[in-house]
This record gives C-alpha cells, sequence and structure tokens, in this order.
C-alpha cells in the first residue's frame, strides 16, 4: 500500500512538472498559430465579400441550427446587439439569411441560411473541416480526445454547458 501511494505521488509530481511556464507559454502560442491557420482559408473568402469572422460565426451557427432566434445567437456569440445587429443586417440584405417570425412568439426573429447562405457556410467550412480531419488522423483518436478534453476544461462553466447542450443538435 505504501509502495502504491508512493507511486501515485511520484506519478503525480512527474505529471505536473510539464506545466512549466516555458510549455505553457508555447501551448499558448501553438493556439495563437493553429487558430490563424484555421481562420486563414475563411478569411479569405470574407475578404472578398467584405465580411468578417462574425459574419462567419453567424452563418455557422444558423447552419447549425436552422430557426435559432437572435437571442439566442446572441448568448452562443457572446457579442452586443449592436454589433449582432449590423452583421445580421448585412447578411440578410446580401440574401444570406432570412429571418421569419416566430410561431408563438410574434416578437421573436427567427433565422434561417438561405441556399445562397448555405452555399457560403459550406465554402466556409469545407477548408476547416479539411484543417481538421487531416489533424484529427495526424494526432490520433488519443490525441484527439484529449485535445477536446483540454478545449472544454478551458472553458468557463456556463459556456462549458452551452457548448455540450449544442451536442444535442442535429448533425
Amino acid at each position: 500500500m505504501m509502495a502504491e501511494t508512493l507511486r501515485v505521488h511520484s506519478m503525480m509530481g512527474e505529471d505536473l512538472l510539464f506545466l512549466t511556464d516555458e510549455k505553457l507559454r508555447r501551448g499558448i502560442e501553438a493556439m495563437f498559430f493553429a487558430y490563424r491557420a484555421f481562420t486563414a482559408d475563411p478569411d479569405l473568402i470574407l475578404a472578398d465579400m467584405d465580411y468578417g469572422r462574425a459574419h462567419h460565426r453567424a452563418l455557422h451557427f444558423i447552419h447549425r441550427d436552422p430557426g435559432l432566434t437572435v437571442t439566442a445567437l446572441l448568448a452562443v456569440l457572446g457579442v452586443t446587439k449592436q454589433s449582432l445587429n449590423r452583421v445580421l443586417r448585412t447578411l440578410i440584405e446580401d440574401g444570406l439569411v432570412e429571418s421569419r417570425v416566430g410561431r408563438r412568439d410574434r416578437r421573436e426573429r427567427l433565422l434561417y441560411l438561405t441556399d445562397k447562405g448555405t452555399a457560403l457556410e459550406r465554402r466556409l467550412s469545407e477548408a476547416q473541416r479539411a484543417r481538421m480531419r487531416q489533424a484529427y488522423r495526424a494526432a490520433g483518436p488519443q490525441a484527439v480526445a484529449g485535445f477536446r478534453q483540454v478545449l472544454e476544461a478551458m472553458m468557463d462553466p456556463d459556456t462549458r454547458a452551452q457548448y455540450q447542450s449544442m451536442k444535442d443538435l442535429p448533425e
């Protein structure tokens, strides 16, 4: 029993040795560079249209959950009502998003992608899916599971709950 306890403490100590400031800094830098690479292809497409990443995120989540309310999209994106209204106005005027009156509550606005919006969302996400697929295959299933665990552990509890509730949506 004593040897087992020592081994556990030794393993815990060894496990904690990797949490040096230098290793954490390298992880932060890897995340910055990975995010830059992850957004590079969509950014080029968006720039041609005078859109930004907020437009992409809105398209992504409206595609993910057709009929999403403006209020729910606000909560998911964590942006101000003013900035979301600017983004939605552009997407609606350009024929990418359709806003419909709610059936139960006529004050609600339900958001749907048009065919044009669906095509743009697909174009934006194809490169990202290809990049993720390539990275996941290279890293292997254990690393993918560990990566997701790290990402989820970085989220604050409310954000994690919000993310986990989205798993229930159809793919």
